[in-house]
């Protein structure tokens, strides 16, 4: 096995969905729907299967971290592009490619009616070249382009269907929510180029030793702390973290493929492998359970799920605080599976109703839609943390990690993730049950009228989607059902990462203890049989179903006696109400303020009309002595003279005088 990985093979890598992303969205009239998707799925598959070729490499030990090209010098900081792959970057190259290429071949059946149909195939090629280059990075100049190029082809995306105001919004609300991460994570890889003088990793993570003995100038902080909280704002922004996670739930106004895409592999997992990837500079440095909640309430069958992704970012993301990031990675990726299969699975069903998402409207989709049916039961499962399901293996090591953390507020974070396993398996369940079991209200209903993304309304029976649709299903099935199972050992107590993430073992127990409590994966199996997470998800399940098959009323009863907090979370906690009549109001009032002091008065007032006036004012002044007179002049000239030569001979004058 070599050594190193081939610089041409990376490169292809990265740049074939970037080259069908081009074809298909320069050229999509020349290729026509076809060949849109035909040249964007062979980019993304060659992309996937030289993932797969350099994850085998780097299982037998090749690395790569080299230079590629070098834009520019600013005195000694190097501006380049070049590539890291190691285990981490190979795991994540093999997930965002083998996703992507699940949701290109579903967008074929699921959007083979929308006259946009070349655009999006375009879109979402160029979505997996700018993750590719974040994940591939091996510097901060590099990832912060594959960083906003993910979050720009985003909002194209959400907003694809750019003729509904909600989605116009939507969009809009992301692009914003995530520049004020954005804003603090540009900040923090300023501070690490204005203190390291470099933006490689490497050199970089060389001198983290020499940026944890310096404070932060004017504060007693320290340097690295800030950095480090610089950076975490950034994924706060990206990973859809209290308080910026409001923008996750509103990106369903896009197509179901893209939601798929930006919840599963992709955008919101960006903030979790940046993290993972700083470990040196973390580890240096001193909002699951209520996410949850609001899957309760929600009717959209997308919104169901995406609130299930808010919860599991969290639980990443709780990870990353007990530093256990092998963990955090290792669910993001069990995460992306089945995230990505449930979206998939929800878009299924919407395409049998005739795309109705309203799962009020549903029921008894299990006999018209079988091959959806399985599928969304086995993504259910993995996603409550069903034993021998890769959820499972994800979720209960992160239980266990945060439960051996010594850390400040690891009592809180415990109780968190423990009480969402319930949450979790209630709304997941509940979806579950309303829509594939129970009685078929779609007989009596009204379907949806025409509208204007090539759907039109009429009455019929719900079927099964397409072969585009359901092989994308079953694929990712078998990873949300074995993945965990086949990868735990080598991910979290092997050296898979070893030279990708770093722990302070001293100081940070966390991942030693749960090695110390790992006998393998069966083993870790049959033992969940009997802990707490499993009896609170299996009770999540069996309330669901009471309440929703057997005793439907109790439902409702509970939802009037509880209408307060019913409509605290149907307001999403208000976050939303905050920020548009606090947060904006504010920012409308301070803008209101420099529009009418700075520019209205200052700029417009005193600069550019007072010195228009000033010259006004003088013009007038010289149009009083410009008379046009012959003698005016004469005599203007003569008092000139004498008062020139008055000036000059005055010292003379005086002098004599004096004697």
């Amino acid at each position: 096995m070599s050594a190193s990985l081939s610089q041409n093979l990376l490169l292809t890598i990265a740049l074939a969905p970037l080259v069908g992303a081009i074809v298909s969205g320069l050229f999509g009239k020349v290729v026509g729907r076809r060949g849109a998707h035909v040249v964007t799925i062979l980019g993304v598959l060659v992309s996937f299967i030289g993932s797969v070729s350099v994850l085998i490499d780097v299982l037998g030990g090749a690395r790569f971290n080299a230079t590629l090209y070098e834009w520019m010098v600013l005195g000694g900081l190097k501006m380049e592009v070049g590539f890291l792959v190691d285990g981490l970057t190979a795991m994540m190259m093999c997930v965002v490619t083998f996703v992507s290429l699940m949701v290109h071949v579903y967008t074929i059946g699921y959007m083979h009616e929308d006259p946009g149909y070349q655009r999006f195939f375009s879109y979402i090629s160029l979505f997996t070249f700018s993750m590719l280059m974040l994940v591939m990075s091996n510097n901060f100049l590099q990832l912060f382009f594959g960083w906003e190029a993910v979050g720009l082809v985003s909002y194209l995306l959400i907003g694809f269907w750019f003729k509904k105001p909600t989605a116009v919004f939507a969009n809009m609300k992301a692009f914003l929510v995530n520049r004020v991460g954005d804003f603090g994570f540009i900040l923090g890889i300023g501070l690490i180029a204005a203190y390291a003088g470099t933006l490689n990793y490497g050199e970089a993570f060389a001198k983290s030793g020499e940026l944890a003995k310096m404070s932060f100038p004017g504060s007693d902080w320290m340097l690295i702390t800030v950095i480090c909280i610089c950076l975490f704002i950034g994924a706060m922004g990206k990973s859809a973290q209290f308080p910026l996670h409001v923008w996750l739930p509103d990106s369903m106004e896009g197509p179901t493929p893209i939601s798929a895409l930006i919840h599963a592999a992709t955008m919101v997992t960006a903030g979790i492998f940046m993290v993972a990837r700083m470990s040196p500079l973390f580890e240096l440095s001193d909002t699951a359970l209520f996410m949850g909640f609001l899957g309760i309430i929600q009717n959209d069958i997308k919104r169901v799920v995406a609130y299930s992704t808010l919860s599991q970012l969290g639980y990443m993301t709780v990870a990353l605080g007990a530093s256990a990031y092998s963990v955090a990675v290792f669910h993001l990726m069990t995460h992306a599976f089945f995230k990505a299969l449930l979206f998939l699975g929800a878009g299924s069903v919407i395409m049998g109703m005739h795309h109705d998402q309203d799962i009020r409207n549903m029921g008894g989709l299990r006999k018209h839609m079988p091959l959806t049916w399985i599928t969304a039961l086995l993504g259910s499962l993995a996603l409550i943390g069903t034993p021998l399901f890769s959820g499972f293996y994800s979720k209960d090591s992160i239980i266990l990690a945060v439960e051996a953390s010594r850390l400040p507020g690891a009592g809180f974070a415990a109780f968190a993730v423990v009480a969402g396993v319930f949450v979790t398996a209630f709304y997941s369940f509940r979806m579950y049950f309303l829509v594939f079991h129970g009685p078929e209200r779609f007989h009596h209903k009204p379907f949806p009228p025409a509208d204007d993304h090539g759907h039109h309304g009429e009455h019929h029976e719900p079927h099964e989607s397409p072969w585009v649709v359901t092989v994308p299903l079953l694929l990712l099935a078998i990873p949300s059902v074995v993945i965990g199972y086949l990868t735990i050992q080598p991910l979290l107590f092997g050296d898979f990462f070893k030279d990708a993430i770093v722990v302070d073992a001293e100081r940070h127990g966390a991942m030693k203890e749960l090695s110390a409590q790992f006998h393998g994966a069966a083993a870790m199996a049959v033992h969940g049989l009997q802990t707490l997470p499993f009896w609170l998800a299996l009770a999540g399940v069996v309330v669901a179903w009471w309440f929703y098959l057997k005793q439907p009323s109790i439902p409702a009863a509970i939802g009037r006696a509880l209408s307060p907090v019913v409509r605290v979370l149907e307001n999403k906690y208000y976050m939303d109400w905050f920020n548009e009549h606090v947060l904006a109001a504010g920012a409308r009032l301070l803008g209101r303020g420099l529009w009418k002091g700075g520019d209205v008065a200052l700029i417009d007032g005193a600069v550019v009309n007072g010195s228009a006036r000033m010259v006004g004012a003088m013009a007038g002044l010289v149009k009083r002595v410009q008379t046009g007179l012959l003698y005016w002049y004469a005599l203007a000239m003569v008092l000139g003279v004498f008062g020139f030569l008055t000036w000059k001979l005055w010292p003379h004058l005086s002098t004599m005088l004096g004697r």
